[in-house]
């Protein structure tokens, strides 16, 4: 171009042969077109589209596959109809060739060459332009031409024709050059790369690579411990993450972990190294999450150590004592918030564990665990203890006799119950769940075990009353206000112990247990906790409700809650779940954190740009190694406030959601009365508690019980038992056991303020705000990438962006024929 360039005028004139040879053109302007050549406008008598993966039109600045229709358009391929089939496509009464090429359209209406769609790949969630990698080689001077594949979707190969050049250069070239996830696996070096008749790489020539040759790079190497403390600190790991060997540079957050993992190994450290209080933090583990770090920190840690023992905290052996703070809290908002008038209220907090025998050979003596389930309930003063209002109005706590109360024939704790045929099953879990004395906490009834045995078809002989068989099932009903999600391990685990030695569980008179943690939680100093969540809650009003685009409105916040729920489900297919654990393994995030951060965009974008934004969500709040194994409802309810800056990028918030998050940790065994009280409200009234956010974790411990040989499996209640704690409830579920769809989400709203049609509505918004997010569509999409403005994600669906500019079209017209 620079050669007389005075003397001539360049034109950039693009077509495929199926197009006869040319169906653009654009006049070159060395000045405007320094950055990049547009193949620019369709030549007279052709139409040009850009259409996504759903053949939906692509607007401005959206990347899309270019259909050509018009004169020049050919009839098809001689004898192949299979292939004319896919290239031809009529649009509007139009034929038009799908050209595969990728292409963008400026505000000017030129056209922009991007690349061949079928040269981008996604490989293990991530997209992938191989022309970028390919590029990448052929900037080795001594590299003539070079293909780039993907080989059975788990690798990518490269193709490099060179004389003079190996492995480990290529691989150090990639490594300065490319992201880790574009580096090839193999690398194939031929001398000539295979061609066809039409001189273009035959990619069906090239040889298969020889994947037992690929080595491992850096960050997939496996790093033994290399000293005591690593070594200690490496079988911690192993033991509560269920690994052999773990690798002491790999990062937690990518084998699965999550702050009640962080909380666990916190207290195993302290007691393995005997630390002080107040050296070592939870969020020092956080912020350093490999094998390494965590020695390194404790290093540290123990030259600081004067050998002085935290205050250990034991039993009081009181039997009668107030309650906790979450006691209190779960039993207020039963009498308090929620309406009685509903059948479905009646076990509110209600927690079930269901689980069936899976395997025709399989059998379960129903006395042992009938004496199984006694022995937990003696060995856990918890699982009897009585709630109730003395003459001050003081909700009190008080530890029944076990023997009293196994023998108490008017409580039937533990049933049995013989079903007629399958259909009945459903049914009669509902029944059992809606059962309006299924729990009375005046006098301990808090835990019920029900056995719902299938009638044999054939009483035989053989015909046993004690045994359960294949789909019979075992089911657990537990009161909330003595039992949380992280309970629930720990129950099993017990019962398992019990069934399987058919005797008692050891049982020690001096065991600290649920009261003692009570009284200690009333007494503790909280005053460093209690100054950071006043400053955190300063300038706020808590009564403040945020603008969701709710059907009905209550007439006041005091008014009770029905409980009765809208419901949906939210799956995310696989490249999505990939892109999300990705993305939390490579910022050193927690799933709850990411998924935290994903909420308050939505909630951003749902409210209309509100940017102080306070919600509510739940904490472990086991922060301390006495509790660790302990049966009990300890879950805090914290308030989550961020003030977000509308120009943020999503890494942005992301980064200011995690760092809220630690700081937060440090103080989440503060009680939410006294936080209410340090604001003079009272639980029934404040608007935040009303937006939930949490995150489960589906654990192996409680997808399966095992009783001797016997397998059990949990049976999922979805569609089942569906309630409304919260107006407006976002649950991420998290299930590493699935081989696809790990993630999902549950969005739980208020029949009371939400129709059915909404929550479906506002959940397509939130996966098509997760997929602007996340870039899993090559189609028009509002947002190019991450570091993008917040302001720029949109909740309008694409269907409704079509009406929309449909409507405008009608409209223009319309005026201009008037």
């Amino acid at each position: 171009m620079e050669i007389g360039i005075t003397n001539c005028t360049v034109w950039n004139v693009y077509g495929p042969a199926e197009a006869t040879i040319d169906c653009t053109v654009h006049c070159v302007h060395v000045g405007n077109d320094a950055q990049s050549i547009p193949v620019g406008r369709p030549l007279s008598n052709y139409r040009c589209m850009i259409m996504n993966q759903y053949l939906q039109s692509s607007t401005t600045t959206g990347e899309g596959e270019l259909f050509v229709g018009g004169v020049g358009v050919f009839a098809g391929y001689l004898e192949r109809d299979d292939l004319t089939a896919k290239a031809l496509l009529e649009i509007d009464g139009h034929l038009f060739y799908r050209t595969g090429d990728l292409v963008t359209i400026d505000n000017n209406g030129l056209l922009h060459y991007q690349g061949r769609k079928d040269h981008q790949i996604k490989l293990h969630g991530q997209r992938i332009e191989l022309g970028e990698i390919e590029r990448c080689f052929l900037n080795i001077t001594s590299v003539s031409a070079c293909v780039v594949m993907k080989w059975k979707d788990d690798h990518l190969v490269a193709y490099v024709q060179s004389f003079n050049i190996g492995e480990k250069v290529l691989r150090e070239h990639c490594q300065s050059h490319l992201p880790l996830h574009m580096i090839p696996s193999c690398f194939v070096i031929l001398d000539k790369l295979p061609l066809n008749a039409n001189g273009k790489i035959d990619r069906k020539l090239l040889p298969p690579p020889n994947l037992s040759s690929i080595h491992l790079t850096d960050h997939d190497e496996l790093l033994l411990p290399i000293n005591e403390t690593e070594i200690i600190i490496h079988h911690i790991w192993c033991d509560l993450l269920k690994q052999n060997q773990i690798s002491t540079n790999k990062n937690i957050f990518t084998l699965g972990g999550h702050s009640l993992l962080i909380m666990q190994l916190f207290h195993q450290y302290k007691t393995q190294f005997h630390l002080e209080p107040n050296t070592l933090s939870i969020t020092d583990l956080f912020q350093h999450p490999t094998i390494t770090d965590h020695a390194q920190l404790i290093s540290r840690t123990m030259h600081l150590t004067k050998n002085v023992n935290e205050y250990h905290w034991s039993s009081l052996h009181i039997m009668k004592a107030r309650a906790s703070f979450p006691q209190e809290r779960i039993f207020l908002d039963e009498q308090i918030r929620f309406s009685s008038t509903h059948n479905n209220t009646n076990n509110m907090y209600l927690i079930p564990l269901i689980y069936r025998i899976s395997s025709m050979n399989d059998h379960i003596s129903i006395s042992r665990v009938q004496h199984a389930f006694q022995s937990i309930i003696k060995r856990h003063q918890i699982l009897r203890t009585a709630l109730s209002l003395d003459t001050n109005g003081t909700i009190i706590q008080h530890s029944l006799d076990a023997n009293a109360i196994i023998s108490d024939k008017k409580s039937s704790r533990f049933s049995i119950i013989n079903l007629l045929d399958q259909e009945h099953e459903q049914n009669e879990i509902v029944k059992i769940l809606n059962q309006s004395d299924l729990f009375d906490l005046s006098i301990g009834h808090v835990i019920n075990c029900h056995i719902l045995r299938h009638q044999q078809s054939n009483h035989s002989m053989s015909y046993n009353d004690d045994l359960l068989t294949k789909d019979d099932i075992i089911m657990f009903t537990i009161h909330h206000a003595m039992f949380d999600g992280a309970s629930t391990s720990i129950f099993i685990r017990d019962l398992t112990l019990a069934y399987q030695s058919n005797d008692l569980l050891l049982i020690d008179d001096n065991s600290f247990q649920y009261i003692d943690y009570s009284i200690h939680e009333h007494i503790m100093d909280v005053t460093l906790s209690q100054d950071f969540w006043l400053l955190e809650l300063k300038g706020y009003n808590l009564l403040r409700q945020l603008s969701l685009p709710a059907d009905r409105h209550r007439a006041s916040t005091n008014q009770q809650r029905s409980s009765l729920a809208s419901t949906v489900q939210i799956t995310f297919d696989d490249e999505i779940c990939a892109l999300c654990l990705n993305y939390a393994s490579s910022h050193h995030l927690t799933l709850f954190q990411l998924g935290l951060s994903i909420f308050y965009v939505f909630l951003f974008k749902l409210t209309h740009g509100e940017t102080d934004l306070c919600i509510s969500s739940i904490n472990a709040n086991r922060y301390r190694s006495e509790l660790v194994n302990m049966i009990g409802m300890f879950v805090s309810t914290l308030p989550y406030r961020v003030e977000l800056d509308p120009h943020w990028s999503f890494v942005e918030v992301v980064k200011y959601v995690r760092e809220k998050c630690l700081s937060i940790f440090e103080h989440s065994h503060y009680p939410l009365q006294l936080m209410l009280g340090d604001n003079q409200l009272n639980q029934s009234n404040v608007s935040f508690l009303e937006i939930m956010f949490d995150f489960i974790t589906i654990s192996n411990d409680v997808e399966h019980l095992y009783l001797n040989d016997a397998i059990l499996k949990q049976v999922s209640l979805e569609g089942i038992a569906e309630m409304a704690k919260f107006d407006f409830s976002l649950t991420f579920v998290y299930n590493p056991l699935s081989d696809n769809k790990r993630l999902s989400c549950w969005l739980f709203c208020s029949y009371d303020l939400f129709e059915k049609s909404t929550i479906l509505k506002i959940a397509q918004r939130f996966q098509y705000m997760l997929e602007q997010l996340f870039q899993t569509k090559p189609s028009n999409m509002p947002v190019s990438d991450m570091n993008s403005s917040i302001n720029k994600v949109s909740l309008i669906l694409p269907e409704e962006a079509e009406e929309m500019e449909l409507a405008i079209i009608h409209r223009s017209k319309n005026i201009m024929n008037e």
